[in-house]
């Protein structure tokens, strides 16, 4: 793929726009799914692969889907794969309302897979896209859609704020350092400070990740995602996360300080069906850090033919250096 966006390992694919907008210029002419100006959602979606099973990928707080360009290749030989970029992320429109908070951006989810009825389903979730994928679940279980979930070093239960999204909440602040501080240069410093290899954080994820931010709308959108991060009833959505009862992978660095391991700990304890696996040598973001060992773990997962996974908390041991 051309342009700031990440060259993924494969031919076959087809784009949908969920907002009738016309293509990104700097994106390759692809075939445009039918109707898609119908759906009118606040989304941008690539689909990938064939086959009944689908699988629909959730990036975190201020990403797009450049997260998950190690994994889509293998995921659509088995899969049809749905990778979005939510409201105000990525090439996604960053309308000007208020509509930003955890919740809003799970509704939308959830109004994707019905308008395209999507069954067979596993949603993967990194970060706030874990959480998102967990008020999804909720949202879905009198539905007969969702089969799976994967959830990546997933925001879940109250803690403390990395202090990059404390920064995006500080309003005008906020707003006046986001426009005047060098994009490269800040989405450098935050990668660096989030994964456990400093040295193996690339160009080109950086130049991925900081286009977005020379929009100011999707400036303005990111603030308000920051401010709204954490729902007012936060205490009345995890006491329902052991309502969730299907087969969950947990998967994490053992070095996440944005996410500690704690909350995998909680959610293995809460999830009637999960399991965790912990990756040595790993930080905040398993399928950039150790993206072939990291697949490995979700395809296995995937495969699986075990109904209920019983729960338990094997280590999973990474290279030294990473494969980014």
């Amino acid at each position: 793929m051309a342009g700031r966006w990440c060259n993924f390992p494969f031919h076959e694919r087809a784009v949908e726009e969920l907002t009738g907008a016309g293509r990104p210029q700097d994106r390759p002419h692809v075939s445009t799914a039918p109707e898609s100006a119908a759906y009118n959602l606040p989304l941008y979606v690539e689909q990938y692969g064939e086959g009944d099973r689908q699988i629909m990928l959730l990036h975190g707080f201020a990403a797009n889907s450049c997260t998950w360009r190690s994994w889509i290749g293998a995921l659509a030989k088995e899969h049809r794969v749905w990778s979005l970029e939510l409201k105000g992320h990525g090439s996604a429109p960053a309308p000007p309302d208020d509509l930003y908070s955890p919740h809003d951006h799970a509704d939308l989810v959830h109004r994707l897979i019905v308008q395209k009825d999507l069954r067979e389903l596993t949603l993967v979730g990194h970060s706030m896209g874990g959480g998102i994928a967990l008020l999804v679940a909720l949202q879905l279980l009198e539905e007969e859609r969702l089969e799976r979930l994967v959830l990546v070093s997933s925001a879940a239960y109250p803690q403390r704020l990395p202090p990059f999204v404390g920064l995006a909440r500080r309003g005008r602040l906020s707003e006046w350092g986001l426009r005047l501080f060098p994009k490269r240069l800040l989405i450098r410093r935050v990668l660096r400070s989030v994964v456990f290899d400093r040295d193996a954080v690339t160009e080109a994820q950086v130049a991925a990740y900081a286009e977005p931010f020379y929009s100011k709308a999707h400036r303005t959108a990111l603030i308000k995602t920051a401010v709204g991060i954490v729902p007012p009833d936060l205490k009345k959505f995890t006491s329902r996360i052991p309502e969730i009862d299907v087969p969950t992978l947990l998967l994490w660095g053992k070095h996440d300080w944005v996410v500690p391991l704690d909350v995998a700990e909680r959610l293995l304890a809460a999830l009637p069906r999960a399991q965790l696996e912990v990756m040595e040598d790993c930080g905040h973001v398993p399928p950039e850090e150790f993206p072939k060992e990291s697949l490995k773990i979700v395809l296995k997962f995937l495969r699986s033919e075990e109904e209920c996974p019983s729960p338990q908390t094997p280590d999973t041991s990474a290279p030294a250096e990473a494969d980014t």
